[in-house]
């Protein structure tokens, strides 16, 4: 178990940006935006359950189902919580909600973002997007 202390407060902050980033991406469907958080070596698992090694497979997958994602809608992304594993790993809660045009919830997806922190940067690197299914 790691003993070394973690600066909360400036760390909260530089990860609730990458997530911030995702919203900024996913909004404007913006590909290498989005692809740019991700490690090199990432894996991505869809809320649909496609799983994707590495950047170039996300980038590939991205350019194919982003354009155009946000004729239906928009998304709002939220930390909910953060575990740090480790001073430089950090489990990551997010919750998403999906809206209309006309600004109705449609649903809402509870992605798990387990982060690094690679030369002063987090980055996305282990992901599961999950869809909340109602009772």
């Amino acid at each position: 178990m790691s003993t070394t202390t973690v600066d909360a407060t400036g760390e909260l902050e530089a990860i609730r940006a990458v997530v911030a980033s995702v919203q900024h991406a996913q909004r404007n469907e913006l590909v290498d935006e989005f692809v740019a958080l991700f490690r090199e070596d990432a894996i991505w698992t869809t809320g649909h359950g496609k799983r994707l090694f590495g950047r170039a497979a996300i980038a590939e997958f991205t350019a194919q189902v982003l354009p155009g994602a946000t004729a239906h809608g928009t998304a709002t992304y939220e930390v909910e919580h953060v575990l740090f594993i480790r001073p430089d790993v950090a489990a990551v809660k997010v919750r998403q909600r999906y809206f209309t045009d006309a600004g109705v919830l449609e649903s809402e997806g509870s992605p798990m973002y387990v982060m690094s922190k690679e030369d002063g940067r987090w980055l996305l690197t282990a992901n599961q997007n999950t869809p909340v299914v109602a009772d």
